[in-house]
This record gives structure tokens, sequence and C-alpha cells, in this order.
């Protein structure tokens, strides 16, 4: 019998067309663990308010980042990844990908692990720190659609990889392309969530919600996602031999006006130019494949900005993509029989 392996990334839209564009984000923000308010509310603030005027703006900005020949850099990037650790692991794994929101499904993913035979199923969300809207719903959705079915092969869920060496090392591989005595500085720009998101996943209190609190790594916060993306911001710095002044962590993609864990990293590149810095770097360690948030968000929205504000360039290091280093990396999770904390 072979083992089931499921890839699992956020998602993107069919098309760039708005029509799809729409539809995807109304599946992205209407789950509950993403706009964690009340059902009729976030009813009213998605389909009434976000969909209808985001949509086109949204859908503008996809067109931007589309390639006419491999579509979304998630999605291909993502396929990429199933592709290469299927040829790792060989025959005795059957790999497949699924997306959050949109195609290729997690339902339609794990269907065809079952018509495969497999007699285990280990999941992998493709995201490094812990968040209830990412990791957390990817859990979620798999257990909802699996109680559906008469029998359940052996399930096992990977944890964060925050922390793991060969993540950490692939990154550092990637940022070794670049001449670091060409930048004034460097920046871990993770994405972003509301805080309010982070106190309630802390029913011990131990999260209090100031900045600074999550700023390292504690047996207390081990599992807070702030703390999680300090960490591996510093593990990546020891690794490429950075100062602590060197850096600096920041969150970006808010949405809506609640507070969201700062510093924000619009705010941070302003305050670089204002201050003489130059030529900035940045790293993106909360995606393992290029997408919105990355191409357009960083290398293009936050360079304009960047040099709008008195700087000379912003350049972005690409994500991992088909770095043969995670791809050992999955290989090894893929191996581990239980899920597991690299921390």
């Amino acid at each position: 019998m072979r083992k089931g392996i499921l890839l699992v990334n956020l998602g993107t839209p069919d098309s760039p067309a708005v029509a799809d564009v729409r539809k995807y984000l109304a599946e992205f923000l209407m789950d509950e663990r993403v706009i964690d308010i009340h059902p009729f509310l976030r009813l009213l603030l998605v389909r009434g308010i976000i969909v209808p005027f985001r949509g086109p703006r949204s859908a503008k900005l996809y067109g931007q980042i589309w390639n006419s020949q491999t579509g979304s850099p998630l999605k291909y990037y993502s396929r990429l990844q199933q592709q290469l650790l299927q040829a790792e692991l060989g025959e005795d794994y059957v790999v497949e990908l699924g997306m959050r929101y949109q195609t290729p499904s997690i339902e339609a993913a794990l269907n065809k692990l079952l018509a495969a035979g497999v007699d285990s199923i280990h999941v992998i969300p493709l995201f490094p720190q812990y968040a209830s809207a990412t990791t957390g719903s990817v859990m979620a959705e798999v257990m909802r659609l699996l109680s559906r079915w008469v029998v359940i092969p052996q399930l096992t869920l990977a944890g964060a990889f925050y922390g793991h060496p060969m993540f950490i090392q692939a990154f550092a591989a990637n940022i070794s392309r670049y001449d670091l005595s060409d930048f004034d500085h460097i920046l871990f720009s993770f994405h972003g969530l509301p805080v309010r998101q982070l106190q309630s996943s802390y029913h011990n209190g131990h999260h209090c919600g100031q900045e600074g609190c999550c700023d390292r790594l504690t047996p207390q916060n081990q599992h807070c996602y702030t703390a999680q993306c300090h960490e591996t911001a510093r593990l990546i710095a020891q690794e490429i031999s950075l100062k602590a002044t060197d850096y600096t962590v920041c969150f970006q993609s808010r949405l809506g006006k609640q507070k969201w864990i700062r510093p924000y990293t619009s705010s941070v590149i302003r305050d670089l130019a204002a201050s003489g810095k130059k030529r900035v770097l940045v790293v993106c360690p909360a995606f393992v494949a290029d997408c919105l948030e990355t191409i357009q968000e960083i290398a293009a929205e936050c360079r304009e900005e960047f040099i709008q504000a008195g700087g000379s360039d912003l350049l972005l290091v690409e994500s991992l993509n088909d770095s043969p280093l995670f791809i050992r990396m999955l290989r090894e999770i893929s191996e581990v029989p239980k899920g597991h904390l690299w921390a």
C-alpha cells in the first residue's frame, strides 16, 4: 500500500477576470477563521462591501502578475512543488495538491488519494508559521471532509516548520544570491493578522497584545504566530550572519481599520527612506511560493512607495518556489509519522 501526501496552499482565482476574483474573495473571506466576526456581519461585510468594491481592483492586480502560459504564480509553483516532491518520494507515495480556496480543491485532492488506494494520509499545510486563518483552517476543512467518509484512513497533520533547519537554509540560500553589502537594510516581511486573533487564541492570557510581547519565542508563546515569525527571521539572520541592527521584522497585507500586528511594512519602508536608507532587500518567509503578496505587494507597490519616499531601490528575494532544499525538507516532513513542530 502507498502513503498519501496532501500538500495544501491558500489558493488563487482561476483567472484574473473580475468574476473569478470575486468568487475567490468570497470563498476566502467568508471563512470564519479568516474574518472571525458574527456570521451575519461577516456576510454583510464580505458580500456587501469587500467583494463588490475590492473585486475589480484585485482583478487588475492579478492581471499584472498572471502569466499567459502558466497562469497564477502561486498555483504554478505549488504544482511544481507537488511534482518535485513526488519525484523525491518515489512510487511508495502519492502526492496531491489541494488549495484551501478554489481549485484544485482539498476535496478533489482527497478523492484522488482515495481513488489511488492509499492506506494513510499525511497533510502538510504549506504555511511555515501557524495561524488559525491558514493552517488551522486547512486542518479544520480536512477533518470536515474526511468525517463524511465511511472508512477514514490513518490521518496525520504536519505542524509548523518555521524553524526547520532546511527551511531556514533554503531562504538563506536565496538571500545569498544578493550581495548584502549593496543594501542598507534587510526587511523580513510577514503576512499580517489582526491582533484580536492572537489574543483570542491564548486562553491562558499569555498573549498580552502589546507591541514587543512576542519579539522572542518562549515556552509561553511558542504557538503564537508573531513569535514564530520573529523566530524565523532570527534564525535566517543568524544563518547569514546579520546583526540585530541589520534587519527589521514587519507585517504586510492589512485589511480594514482594526489593529493588526505591528510594525506595518508600509510604515517601516517610509521610515527607512526618511532615515536616509537608499537600498533595501525584502525577504517574505511566510510564503513558500511567490504570489500576489510578494510579486505585486512587495516587489511593485512597496518598491514604488519606498522610492517615492526618497529611497533608491527595494528588491524582493525570490520565494522558495522550486528550491531543492525546500523539496528535501518536504520529503523529510512527509516521512515523519506524526505532526512535528520544528522549533
